[in-house]
């Protein structure tokens, strides 16, 4: 039986991700900090801070004394916030770094250590396409990501030797209740410059994220993006 963690999976990108891991008939252990609606007989529901690493050490050994091994972690759990960058407050550049960055940091670590153990595994790490777009108003936002983006890199080449293939996906807006929170027309304007005039829906990132995991996964270390670049 293949296990999954994904965390973030309230609601959002991080419900379906593990929605479509269940039917395809893995178990999948949830990471977030609210309550969880998803039921499914093989959905493991945890209450985990992912910024807390005490919290994130003590979950993961819960589900490897449950499940016995980790074979995908999916370090989806992240926030945004928009702000210029001279009015960026300290409490919420913070935030984002311990969220977004440590958040990963500390799954990726504590996981990490029993791929290390299986020789065998994948992690996923969410960015964005703000990142290569230096996206003005997000500087926060895309500093913590490109730090992700930096973490994956670093992972790859440590872990390779010992089986474990780590990669990073970013995505443009997704159509949740985050990015309808957005203006209309910044969300039409961000997506006609990453080539997605339509934009971007929930099923096409899912299918997106999934092929780390299904029928095309990339080489370990690679960062790649739902967009049109350049």
């Amino acid at each position: 039986m293949r296990i999954a963690l994904v965390t973030g999976t309230s609601r959002g990108l991080g419900r379906a991700l593990a929605e479509s891991l269940l039917g395809d008939g893995w178990t999948v252990h949830g990471f977030a900090r609210g309550p969880q609606a998803l039921a499914h007989p093989a959905f493991r529901a945890h209450a985990v801070d992912v910024g807390d690493e005490a919290a994130v050490q003590a979950a993961v050994a819960a589900v490897l004394e449950t499940s016995g091994r980790v074979d995908l972690l999916v370090n989806n759990a992240g926030a945004a916030s928009m702000n210029s960058l001279l009015l960026t407050p300290a409490k919420k550049a913070e935030m984002l770094m311990r969220v977004n960055y440590l958040g990963a940091f500390h799954c990726l670590q504590a996981v990490g250590k029993a791929m290390v153990r299986q020789r065998a595994g994948t992690i996923v790490n969410l960015t964005s396409v703000a990142v290569p777009l230096a996206l003005s108003g997000e500087a926060a936002y895309v500093a913590s990501k490109a730090a992700v983006e930096a973490l994956t890199k670093v992972a790859a080449n440590e872990l390779q030797p010992h089986g474990v293939r780590v990669v990073a996906v970013g995505l443009g807006p997704v159509d949740t209740d985050l990015t309808r929170a957005v203006g209309r027309d910044q969300l039409a304007a961000l997506n006609v410059r990453i080539g997605r005039p339509s934009g971007t829906t929930l099923a096409e990132a899912v299918g997106f994220v999934a092929e780390e995991w299904g029928g095309a996964p990339s080489s370990t270390g690679t960062v790649r993006y739902l967009a049109r670049l350049g």
